[in-house]
Formats: C-alpha cells, structure tokens, sequence
C-alpha cells in the first residue's frame, strides 16, 4: 500500500476512534504524526508539507481564539449565564433563552468556547435553583452546534469550508442563518417535551469560585467583535486578516498579559488542522 494512502487511513481511523487503544495517543496527536510519517518517508519534502497548509485557515482560527479568549477572561459568558437564571420564571422559559443565547454566541464567538466557558457556570445555576443540570446542559451542547451552522466563524469546519470555497460571509449568513433559527427551536422543543414534569432535582451543596465580570474589557470585546463582523460583510480585506487584527487590537492592553491571552487559544486545534492539511495534501 502507498505511504499516503496507509497514512490517511491510519490518521483517520484514528479520528473515528478518538484515540489509539492502549495509549495515549488522541487525534492531534495522530494528525501531527501522520505528517511527520509523510516527510520522514519521503512522500513529501518539508518544504511541500510546509505549503500543504492552508495558513488563511489557521491564521482565521488563531485570530476568532483571541477574540474569544478575550470574553473569557472578562468574565463575559458566566455573566451572561448569571443574568439568564436570575429572570423569574419557568424551566421550560429558562431553557428557552438559554438555547437562543448560547446559539446566538456560538454563531460568532465558535462553539466549542461557548460550551466550556458556560457549562460549569450553568452546572452552578441549576444547582442553586434545584434544576436537573442535564437538559440545559443538552440544550447548551444542541444550540452551540446548531447555532455555530449560521455564519462562517461559527466553528472550525464552516471556517475551513468557508476558506476553501471562498464563501461571501453575507451570503452564506443569509442561506445558513433561517435553518439554524428552526434548529434552535427544534433544540428547544424536543428537550421541553422530553424532561416536562422532570426538572426538578436536588444536588448537593457545592463551593464555586465566582468568576469576576470585567465590563471594561467585555465592552473592549465587543467593539472589536461588532467591527470585525461589520469588516466581514463588507469583505474587502481577507477574513484572516481581519480576525488576526482583531486578535492583535486586544492584545495591547494594560490588564491583560499577553501570556494570559494565549493560554486560552486552543494550540491542539491549530496543530491537528495543520497535521490533517498534510495528510490530506498527500
């Protein structure tokens, strides 16, 4: 068998699988490994395997993590949660805006941040007002997906897919934007019917460290995310380029590292596109 085929189907099985049984080798790591396995055998110089990767792509990625990594440190997603659950009112209601608001921030702030900056401030409201954590926990997860399908910058693969077929970012909100709405509503109406009557659920005390809310720095955050948004319709500069100067305006800053800002950016991400952009190049 050809060494890039054996490769792709080793890294991919991989992909499927999560990890390779036995050791801990996760999906990153098989993506980087397959490329290293292309050039070490020859099929690819490094120079090739250097240009296989689409740096637009990961340039896009690294800039949308800053921004995000921003309304995290600010405090802004358990806010966000707080203010949710303080409004009087039913599960089913609660529920309801937490399905629109975390599909809302997923469609620009990607969904995967959305799910891990939320959940453990979610599992914290739920425990203070007796609710089963699991369907907004279910809700949080659905919507983030669903969600993350209306724009571009919602998750990595509509950013790669995007990039690659160089999809105008009005357009595609137009087309995508309508059925991830009904997919919200669909999130919310299948969890409603499923746990009526069972929301109820006593959970035992637990301390959890408040996180501080920064509305200087969240208010920071959002005037660049409303101006990198408006310089992605108007589209005259490429999206990675915008993202990138997004990143980089919030990091000239007074209170917050640089080193504190890149702790948050998710580098296994970068490192497994890179790694597959390889693989699949061969």
């Amino acid at each position: 068998m050809d060494l890039s085929l054996a490769v792709f189907v080793a890294v991919y099985a991989v992909m499927i699988a999560g990890r390779v049984p036995g050791l801990g080798l996760d999906r990153t790591g098989a993506a980087l490994l397959g490329a290293v396995a292309l050039v070490a055998g020859g099929t690819m110089t490094p120079a090739a395997a250097w240009a296989a990767i689409d740096v637009g792509t990961i340039g896009l990625l690294l800039g949308l993590m800053l921004v995000s990594a921003q309304f995290r440190r600010a405090g802004f997603y358990a806010e966000v949660t707080r203010r949710l659950a303080a409004h009087p009112g039913s599960p089913e209601r609660l529920l309801f805006e937490l399905v629109l608001t975390a599909g809302a921030l997923a469609a620009l702030l990607t969904n995967d941040v959305v799910c891990l900056a939320v959940a453990p401030v979610l599992v914290d409201v739920c425990r203070q007002r007796r609710l089963d954590p699991v369907p907004f926990l279910l809700g949080l997860a659905a919507a983030s997906n669903v969600g993350s399908a209306a724009t571009l910058i919602g998750n990595p693969q509509n950013m790669l897919i995007g990039q690659a077929l160089h999809l105008p970012f009005g357009r595609y909100l137009l087309d995508g934007g309508v059925p991830a709405a009904l997919g919200l509503l669909v999130v919310w109406w299948v969890l409603a019917r499923a746990y009526r009557g069972r929301f109820a659920r006593e959970l035992p005390e637990q301390a959890c460290a408040a996180e501080p809310f920064d509305r200087g720095q969240t208010q920071k955050g959002l005037v660049v995310l409303v101006l990198l948004v408006a310089g992605l319709l108007a589209g005259p500069l490429p999206r990675e380029a915008l993202a990138m100067l997004a990143g980089g305006v919030l990091l000239v800053s007074r209170r917050q590292t640089t080193r504190a800002m890149l702790d948050l950016v998710d580098w296994q991400l970068l490192v497994l596109f890179a790694g597959l952009f390889v693989t699949n190049h061969a």
